[in-house]
């Protein structure tokens, strides 16, 4: 594992290729040149939180809300994977009305139509809500940290702590869920320093998924005045996390096309070995407005899939329909996820 101060200097060495170059001999040990592939649905903007970043914020007024039925879900479900997509994502706001039945429901279901995986990214909830969904067939919980840094998260996060956040991805981890967290790079307030003690930090959880991502200011939130993150400083943390996580499931997210057209592409190049398009339905899938921009085209789910599958190809990729376990399912020592 690098020190704080190990990856603070490459998040600042003048020259990055030598740091990009050893995470793509680190990936392509373990993965090759296989993409793994997770189809999102994005079923609904209705949230109860107020990140100051994100623009379903329950605070956003501007935002026409949408929640999908069941045959909506399983429809979007449907086209992932008959797009050749090994895992289907279900991907929504923190819905205080969110009934728990519903969402296990729709992973028996999926389940009984494929050998899919299926991931979870619906929030905090109660220790019952996570081992229902996963006695009713989920794989994998997706739960994002955003940042280590105490005065920056409560800043971000109103309400929320990073002690919270925290017992949930214990609570996760322990029932055995593939769990993932990830990180947003260039937050306002955020520094070097800070982004160096959150990358270590997320290494030494248990986790089997790690995301990190540009941050994309939306408009009609508190921080839409402000910049966008680097796209250099992205890279270079997706490089360190590979360097640090050899075998874990490390996204290309989808901000970095935000920033540049093929930066998914350059994401893969410097060590992530996944991608996540949306499947969402065309006629709500702009709704879903994390951040501008995220879900802007109207082509059908199979024709976004096959461009997203044909850009991998010409970069030198094969989108793999595997299901894309984790390497590693043994869980770290409990005493790592404290503070």
């Amino acid at each position: 594992m690098m020190t704080a101060k190990e990856i603070l200097d490459a998040l600042r060495a003048p020259d990055p290729e030598k740091l990009f170059a050893q995470a793509r001999e680190v990936r392509d040990s373990v993965f090759g040149n296989e993409v793994y592939q997770r189809g999102v649905v994005e079923f609904s903007t209705h949230c109860r939180k107020n990140c100051h970043y994100c623009g379903l914020r329950c605070c956003n007024g501007q935002l026409e809300r949408f929640s999908l039925d069941k045959e909506s879900i399983m429809g979007a479900a449907k086209s992932a994977i008959d797009a050749g997509l090994g895992t289907v994502v279900f991907q929504s706001g923190e819905d205080k009305a969110m009934d728990p039945r519903f969402i296990g429901n729709i992973i028996q279901s999926i389940k009984t139509y494929a050998d899919v995986s299926v991931t979870l990214c619906l929030g905090d909830h109660g220790r019952d809500s996570y081992k229902f969904w996963r006695d009713c067939g989920a794989d994998r919980y997706l739960l994002k940290m955003e940042t280590f840094d105490k005065r920056l998260h409560a800043m971000l996060r109103p309400g929320q702590s990073v002690s919270k956040r925290l017992d949930h991805l214990e609570m996760l981890c322990s029932l055995g869920y593939e769990t993932g967290s990830g990180l947003i790079t260039g937050l306002p307030g955020m520094t070097s320093e800070i982004l160096a003690e959150d990358l270590s930090r997320l290494s030494g959880l248990p986790l089997d998924m790690i995301a990190v991502g540009p941050f994309i200011p939306h408009p009609d939130t508190p921080l839409g005045r402000f910049w966008a993150g680097s796209l250099d400083e992205s890279l270079r943390a997706t490089a360190l996390l590979r360097i640090m996580n050899p075998v874990a499931n490390i996204p290309a997210t989808s901000a970095l096309d935000m920033l540049v057209s093929n930066g998914r592409e350059q994401g893969l190049e410097v060590g992530a070995n996944v991608v996540m398009p949306s499947v969402t339905p065309e006629s709500v899938r702009a709704g879903y407005s994390i951040y501008p921009g995220k879900n802007s085209s109207v082509k059908s789910v199979l024709k976004n899939v096959a461009h997203l599958q044909q850009r991998l190809r010409i970069a030198g990729y094969h989108p793999s329909s595997a299901r894309g376990r984790s390497p590693m399912r043994t869980f770290k020592n409990k005493e790592l996820l404290n503070e």
